[in-house]
């Protein structure tokens, strides 16, 4: 039997709506995927308002939390066969990736694993250098292109 292989999903927390139906799908191709941890409790929730969740800019000492999160996502990541980056538009920026994304892309990057891209990056985006030099494969939008 061969194992599945496994994708872990990474995106703003404003995107986890999609993120959570972008797995979903992709575990109905065969995929082993998986989310971040506030992305499938607002799935069991029904709650997706990321703002709301972030106590962190009411109470300084709650950035323990955020550093929590940011940890065990990057454990996901290190353990994973693939990173998938969802880059919707977010306040008008297309192919918004933000600072958490772009580290995680990081560290798949040195791990030697693949990343995929859901959208396009703009040659204008600051981070256009770092996508193309991370050697992403960008999906257009079709997840039925990632192949590993």
């Amino acid at each position: 039997m061969t194992k599945k292989k496994t994708i872990v999903i990474c995106s703003s927390g404003s995107f986890y709506k999609h993120v959570n139906q972008i797995a979903d799908e992709l575990k109905s191709m065969g995929w082993k995927v998986v989310v971040p941890a506030t992305a499938k409790s607002m799935k069991k929730t029904g709650n997706y308002d990321i703002d709301s969740l972030k106590s962190w800019y009411k109470d300084p000492n709650d950035f323990k939390i955020k550093a929590k999160k940011m940890r065990d996502h990057f454990g996901e990541v290190a353990a994973a066969d693939a990173v998938l980056i969802i880059n919707d538009e977010k306040n008008g920026q297309k192919s918004y990736i933000g600072p958490n994304g772009l580290m995680e892309m990081g560290l798949a990057f040195y791990l030697g694993q693949p990343i995929y891209i859901l959208n396009n990056v703009p040659a204008d985006l600051p981070i256009y250098e770092e996508v193309y030099g991370m050697n992403c494969v960008i999906l257009e939008g079709g997840i039925e292109k990632i192949k590993l």
